[in-house]
């Protein structure tokens, strides 16, 4: 068991009222939550890091309500995705370990989400940006919502640090007109459609 030590969190969220179309008469909200931690494999390569997982499942589990609250509630999600940016000193193997406490996290809060939660992860160095996927919550090919949001830090992550990201909006991108699968017609038999 590894101690999960926090440096900061940063949490942002932008209102979309348009993108040169329209003005919407309710704009699409997207967010994104960045936590920056110590690597506890920083400097050295561990073969055994697997465990670190489960000491990461609270802080994602704080993370998601943090940043759906900021978005007006889980119910308001319609959209999620995460990611990680590793430090210098660490390997993409350590922003992997991101993957279930991330998305596990994400769907216990927002209940019968059934669609995988798109996922990145980089090494880089301090101010380093992730462009981070979003996909519907619970069918992963309605188009409408297949979207992105840069995030990073500028101060994050150094050397021996993790920066973890989820990224969560309220709905399809403003003016989305590239057809395919409707949110209303989801079936939610599988996650996809």
């Amino acid at each position: 068991m590894h101690k999960v030590t926090l440096r900061k969190t940063v949490l942002s969220v932008e209102e979309v009222f348009h993108e040169g179309g329209p003005v919407a008469e309710k704009p699409l909200l997207r967010g994104s939550i960045m936590a920056v931690i110590k690597n506890p494999f920083a400097g050295e390569y561990v073969n055994e890091i697997q465990g670190f997982q489960d000491d990461l499942k609270p802080l994602g589990l704080e993370m998601a309500m943090k940043l759906a609250t900021a978005l007006g509630g889980a119910g308001a999600i319609e959209g999620y995705g995460k990611g990680a940016i590793v430090g210098a000193a660490g390997e993409v193997e350590h922003g992997a370990l991101w993957h279930a406490p991330g998305g596990y996290a994400m769907r216990e809060l927002l209940g019968d989400a059934k669609a995988i939660v798109p996922s990145t992860k980089k090494v880089g160095g301090v101010g380093a940006r992730l462009d981070v996927p979003l996909t519907h919550t619970n069918a992963s090919y309605v188009r409408s919502h297949f979207d992105a949001m840069e995030v990073g830090c500028n101060d994050a992550p150094k050397a021996d640090e993790l920066a973890l990201i989820l990224v969560m909006s309220t709905g399809a991108r403003i003016h989305n007109r590239a057809g395919g699968l409707a949110a209303a017609d989801i079936k939610g038999e599988d996650g996809l459609r």
